[in-house]
């Protein structure tokens, strides 16, 4: 496990810069923002004496041990990264910023973070559930189970509002009755945006 996050760490550092070119290209006034909001985890099971920062919904999806990073900068726009390492090779991962911390359950994290909340929920009205009123992280893993993305949105997160990035099963849809669903929590980070 340790390897498998050291190496996590070495691939970082481009990653870092184009994340940090990113922030500073949209959010000018505060490239000192550009922060690592949490620091690389790696993925285990529910330990309700001692909550790990990572966990592990789905092992076959997300095995224990696989590593993740999550980076974010805030300005006038609000740039989120994330970084994963060793989770199921060749696969396409939805992943979103959720309302609260990880739990036991998938469901503990809560629903998508909002802008503007839908006062419908759980939200899969696309006026609400999109890439620009919502943080959507999707990727695909690379053959070795890497993979990366970033978003950029117009908004920073309210105070206390946003605690975790959840995976889940496949890619975001963006159709109507299902837009922002991605299939099961295959895993969720506890990452204390605001």
């Amino acid at each position: 496990m340790r390897r498998r996050l050291s190496i996590t760490l070495a691939g970082l550092g481009l990653f870092t810069a184009l994340f940090a070119a990113a922030a500073s290209a949209v959010a000018p006034a505060a490239p000192s923002a550009t922060r690592v909001v949490a620091e690389p985890v790696a993925f285990t099971t529910w330990n309700e004496k001692q909550p790990p920062a990572a966990v592990t919904y789905d092992r076959h999806l997300v095995p224990v041990g696989a590593g993740a990073v999550v980076l974010a900068a805030g300005g006038p726009r609000t740039v989120v990264g994330l970084v994963v390492q060793g989770l199921l090779p060749g696969h396409r991962y939805g992943a979103h910023v959720h309302q609260k911390a990880c739990g036991a359950t998938g469901t503990a994290a809560g629903p998508h973070y909002q802008n503007v909340p839908d006062p419908v929920q759980p939200s899969v009205d696309p006026a609400y559930a999109n890439p620009h009123n919502e943080v959507w992280l999707d990727f695909s893993t690379d053959a070795d189970g890497n993979g990366q993305a970033f978003a950029v949105v117009d908004w920073n997160f309210r105070a206390g509002g946003a605690r975790a990035v959840v995976l889940h099963e496949h890619g975001t849809s963006g159709m109507p009755g299902e837009a922002g669903s991605a299939g099961p929590r295959a895993a969720c980070i506890t990452v204390p945006f605001s």
